[in-house]
């Protein structure tokens, strides 16, 4: 006999990688914040982009603010956003921003978690 303990129903993995493999869920809710200035063409710009990309890789299953900060400065200013446009993925974490009109298809998959560096 040796002196292990066996706890049945305890998940035998650590914490660290239990973390990681919820992180890693496919099916994760993406909460996201787009913060632009009026509707300039590039803030409708990067309403269409990341529109597409979301409805394209999350469809279903993203949950998108658009927030005009000249209308709310405050709300900008909560989030520290300086330039605009910006994109905060608040869900799931780690918390992101990207910057610029979301044109760049493999920076804003890249930032949003849901593509790799190639």
């Amino acid at each position: 006999m040796t002196n292990e303990k066996k706890i049945t129903g305890q998940d035998p993995r650590s914490t660290t990688e239990r973390f990681e493999l919820a992180l890693e869920r496919t099916d994760a809710r993406y909460v996201l914040r787009l913060y632009i200035t009026g509707m300039t063409p590039r803030s409708r710009e990067a309403i269409e982009n990341i529109k597409e990309i979301c409805e394209t890789h999350l469809s279903g299953r993203y949950d998108l603010e658009v927030i005009d900060i000249y209308q709310q400065p405050e709300r900008a200013e909560e989030a520290q956003v300086f330039a605009a446009p910006t994109l905060i993925k608040e869900l799931p974490l780690p918390l992101r921003k990207l910057i610029g009109d979301m044109s760049n298809r493999d920076r804003v998959l890249i930032g949003l978690g849901i593509q790799e560096k190639k």
